[in-house]
């Protein structure tokens, strides 16, 4: 309502008002000055992009991120264009599957998810429109976006090796590899293959060192469990931290959820639980990423293509992955919040594409291997 009488004269400004807003005011407020300036402004510069820029109508999203965030973030695009954001949000698989059933008649313009293992899925199943944008791809370093246009990075993360601090990182342990080493038998803590997580990790293993090897990996890992996979991310690290398990693997924002945590338990958890960041002496640590592609049948696909330039513009790229404690995927944006406290590492350059490609051979080997 503020931003409706301070910039009552943009006629066609409209936004949606989302109930979670109240509980998550301090999300809100720290993009107040973010807002009014899209709201308000009409200058204009390369990194964030025309302001006066703007088209009427709405924009549909299907969204498999869950973040107040983001909901701040399209209430202020809403301020600039005008254009009003319709949002569903659900699970990636799940809104793959409804965008395959709706098919013409789907309604959805954007589609967005975590792993390029998922926006795989989705260009593998039809739903992904290949679009040609100079602007995304001018921005959206080449590693992190689809070599035809059919899907954008937004955000990314990295996947990481955990360890109990009062335990202490076992001795050799430096690289993903060294996790197949029967040195640390009933060690590891880790997801079961069904994760599209390790299976990305598994395909980028595969790209790097072939299939033979990924697979010896796959099956000594499997041989270190100290307890059959079970559980999410946030399982992984509570069990490291407890000492049920001295080594885990995980994506680096659930650590970082953990250690700035303004719940005590939690945070308390976070202090528990160091970070390693694999392969530094090599290829780099796998990383992965949250993406944005416009859908097959978009009815509003300008619309779709401004609110994914709005995504990766200098001024969004912090908040949009603050909100969920991930690393902007745009050069020159630094990471802010707790994940910032992880400290730097050298990534790998692994185009993000290939994680989708190799998925099928990744999950035949976990299935051959035993890897629940």
């Amino acid at each position: 309502m503020l931003l409706r009488i301070i910039c009552r004269n943009k006629s066609a400004m409209t936004r949606t008002l989302h109930p979670r807003h109240s509980l998550f005011a301090r999300i809100v407020l720290a993009l107040v000055p973010f807002v009014l300036a899209a709201a308000c402004s009409g200058g204009t510069d390369e990194a964030n992009g025309p302001a006066s820029r703007s088209f009427n109508g709405e924009v549909n999203v299907y969204s498999a991120r869950h973040y107040d965030s983001d909901l701040a973030i399209y209430d202020a695009f809403t301020a600039e264009t005008g254009v009003k954001v319709n949002l569903i949000e659900a699970g990636g698989d799940a809104l793959i599957e409804r965008l395959a059933r709706e098919a013409e008649a789907s309604p959805a313009d954007v589609f967005i998810t975590a792993d390029a293992g998922r926006l795989w899925r989705a260009e593998q199943r039809g739903v992904l429109r290949k679009i040609s944008n100079e602007m995304l791809e001018m921005r959206v370093p080449e590693q992190f976006r689809h070599p035809e246009g059919y899907w954008f990075g937004l955000s990314k993360r990295a996947r990481v090796i955990i360890y109990n601090k009062d335990l202490g990182l076992p001795d050799g342990v430096e690289d993903y590899e060294d996790l197949a080493d029967p040195a640390y038998k009933g060690m590891i803590c880790i997801r079961s293959s069904s994760n599209v997580y390790n299976q990305s990790l598994l395909a980028s293993i595969i790209a790097h060192d072939g299939g033979e090897a990924a697979e010896d990996w796959a099956r000594g890992v499997a041989a270190n469990f100290a307890r059959k996979p079970q559980g999410s991310d946030t399982s992984q690290i509570e069990a490291v931290a407890a000492g049920l398990c001295r080594l885990g693997v995980v994506n680096s924002y659930y650590v970082a959820r953990f250690i700035g945590s303004e719940n005590a338990e939690a945070a308390a958890i976070g202090e528990k639980v160091g970070v390693l960041f694999p392969n530094q002496s090599g290829r780099g640590t796998h990383v992965n990423i949250s993406g944005a592609g416009v859908t097959a049948h978009a009815p509003n696909p300008e619309n779709a293509e401004q609110l994914i330039e709005f995504l990766i513009r200098d001024d969004t790229q912090e908040a949009f992955a603050k909100g969920n404690n991930e690393y902007p995927v745009v050069e020159g944006v630094a990471p802010s919040g707790p994940v910032a406290g992880l400290g730097t590492f050298k990534a790998d350059e692994l185009p993000a594409a290939t994680l989708g490609i190799n998925q099928p051979e990744a999950i035949r080997i976990f299935d051959r291997v035993g890897w629940p």
